[in-house]
């Protein structure tokens, strides 16, 4: 297998992906163009193939979205841009006296030229109340995975475990890769 680079600007991100994959991976920090869609899988796919143009080998891309059902697929791709604009208080607010459930999704790019393969991890849960927690990352204050009553930034580290690999399909992307060797 030629050797893949993961396109991230965040390297506790790329290290932890190649720890879970038990395989080197190098990681490059490019700013790609962000396609402007609701669909997942389009913005990924457009991401790695634009990445690859750029480094002429094969690559991975990850990008995530958080669905709140009362919204549709809303604000989905777009809660980076959430986040960073409007406070995590008024994001929950939003959702008073409106369903609280939402999806949270990620997915994973290859592509080397010829193959294009995604992978999608998908977590079920709801917007909480209030942000509450500090550990964690981006959202992570306001999203109560299914199955617990504490956001994902009150988890102990064991609890993150277990639900990290059920949004980040980090399995599917080694046996993939695993595959190519």
């Amino acid at each position: 297998m030629e050797d893949v680079t993961f396109i991230t600007g965040n390297q506790s991100k790329a290290d932890y992906l190649a720890e879970h994959l038990s395989m080197p991976i190098a990681h490059q920090k490019i700013d790609l163009e962000e396609l402007q869609s609701l669909d997942l899988r389009e913005v990924v796919e457009h991401k790695v193939r634009q990445a690859y143009a750029l480094v002429k080998r094969p690559v991975i891309v990850e990008d995530v979205s958080l669905e709140f059902e009362a919204l549709g697929r809303l604000p989905g791709t777009f809660i980076r841009f959430y986040v960073d604009e409007i406070p995590f208080e008024i994001i929950c607010r939003t959702l008073d006296g409106l369903c609280r459930n939402a999806t949270a999704k990620c997915v994973f790019g290859y592509y080397d030229g010829e193959t294009m393969e995604l992978f999608e991890g998908r977590l079920a849960g709801t917007i909480a109340d209030h942000p509450k927690g500090s550990g964690g990352f981006g959202w992570d204050s306001i999203f109560i995975p299914q199955g617990f009553n504490i956001t994902r930034a009150e988890m102990t580290t064991d609890q993150y475990k277990i639900i990290y690999p059920i949004i980040k399909p980090i399995a599917k992307l080694k046996s993939f890769l695993e595959g190519l060797a």
